[in-house]
């Protein structure tokens, strides 16, 4: 088998030597879906009289985007969720006090050229382990629970390769917005990125994951890295288990190839109302700022918690701080290392394993006139809240640096 790490797997999951363009059925490795979206999978289910599983072993439900649940109508949606789930007998169910879909994904299922699909955009997010992940529609993703297949069509690699090392307050967000900027958000429109590191524990798996899960803002089918010793490295940390790598062939044949320096990157945002208004967080600075969220699938890993901690560290926030975990495990790992117990200190709301603000669901929906720096991955008009209200994204960095100063600041500017 040959080729790029795109037809490696897709011609691993359809039996077949596959190009781009052609149209396959796939074999699926893992199908998930969350709160919001799994009850209109069960709902197609019933309509369609097919209430069976493939493979129970392959289904991941975990409740994330309402949860625990701020009204009736979500905690109504969870019950029925809840009843599936027992009458089905599925092992893998993370109920609200566990995380984010996307993040446990990574944390204890996804794994090199599996093929992943879920009922979430952002489902993108397994790329960081080298997995083809692709969100998809309730109808989709029913008919992959109950056949443990689907079809797509093969889309055009595009190569991406990162080198040198970021610098201090960069993280996975910068590349994240760097494409985007150079990009912008419609161009890798049938196209599947497949990242190459350079030196790979200059960017570790947890600016990956915040790469991979801003690819479907890219329009990209998939965002994935190519699998290397920081994969293995990260598998091994989380789960003890030992994994093979499927890499690409090294004169792989790409659509086009873009190269991205990384010590060249400083901190960026995006400006309203959309995520390839892309400026230098310096180009922005003095905007006054009503909330700041740090956290999300996109942003609610260890290392953002770090970054935090360490500009909040003996400040107090001069604005409204949410700061939300993406996992228990993440948020029992920061409050281990004291991130946790330093972000209290300094005035945020801290709570864990929720999308909440991400969406306008709750734990701080954005008011009409108020000004958002957020860590999340979208910033059009009404995403986290009332259509007035204007957001800005950034990584974790230049948002503790907001907080601590009531404006957007580049963390460099802080005395």
């Amino acid at each position: 088998m040959t080729g790029t790490l795109t037809e490696k797997i897709l011609s691993r999951a359809s039996g077949r030597s596959v190009s781009p363009g052609d149209v396959i059925e796939a074999n699926v490795d893992i199908v998930a879906f969350h709160d919001l979206t799994g009850y209109h999978v069960i709902e197609v289910m019933e309509k369609a009289n097919m209430m069976k599983i493939f493979d129970k072993s392959k289904i991941v439900v975990a409740f994330d985007h309402l949860a625990p649940p701020p009204d009736v109508r979500s905690a109504e949606i969870q019950v029925n969720i809840r009843k599936f789930v027992r009458e089905m007998r599925l092992p893998n169910f993370h109920d609200v006090n566990v995380g984010i879909l996307h993040e446990l994904l990574i944390e204890k299922y996804a794994l090199p050229g599996q093929v992943i699909v879920a009922a979430d955009s952002h489902t993108t997010t397994s790329g960081a382990l080298g997995a083809f992940a692709q969100g998809m529609g309730a109808s989709d993703v029913a008919a992959a629970v109950i056949t443990g297949k689907t079809w797509m069509v093969v889309p055009q690699p595009f190569k991406v390769e990162l080198t040198g090392t970021p610098g201090k307050w960069v993280n996975g967000k910068d590349v994240a917005l760097k494409l985007l900027g150079d990009f912008k958000a419609d161009y890798f429109n049938g196209m599947s990125i497949e990242v190459h590191v350079r030196n790979p524990k200059a960017f570790p798996t947890d600016y990956r994951a915040t790469v991979s899960n801003m690819g479907i803002e890219m329009n990209a089918d998939a965002l994935m890295f190519v699998p290397d010793q920081e994969t293995k490295d990260y598998i091994k940390t989380m789960r003890g288990k030992e994994v093979e790598l499927l890499t690409p062939d090294p004169k792989a044949s790409y659509q086009d190839e873009y190269t991205i320096e990384l010590e060249k990157l400083e901190p960026l945002v995006a400006a309203p109302y959309s995520v390839d208004n892309v400026k230098t967080a310096r180009e922005v600075s003095n905007v006054e700022v009503d909330q700041v969220y740090i956290g999300s699938c996109t942003n609610g890993r260890l290392s953002d918690f770090q970054m935090a901690a360490e500009i909040l560290k003996g400040r107090t926030v001069k604005t409204r701080c949410i700061v939300i975990p993406s996992s228990y495990e993440m948020f029992k790992q920061a409050m281990e290392k004291g991130y946790i117990e330093t972000l209290v200190n300094a005035g945020c709301v801290v709570t864990y394993g929720t999308c909440g603000p991400c969406l306008g669901g709750h734990f701080g929906v954005a008011g009409p006139g108020e000004v958002i720096v957020s860590t999340s991955s979208r910033n059009f008009r009404g995403r986290m809240g009332s259509n007035e209200a204007k957001v800005y994204l950034s990584g974790p960095s230049v948002a503790a640096a907001t907080a601590a100063t009531g404006r957007i600041t580049d963390p460099r500017d802080l005395q």
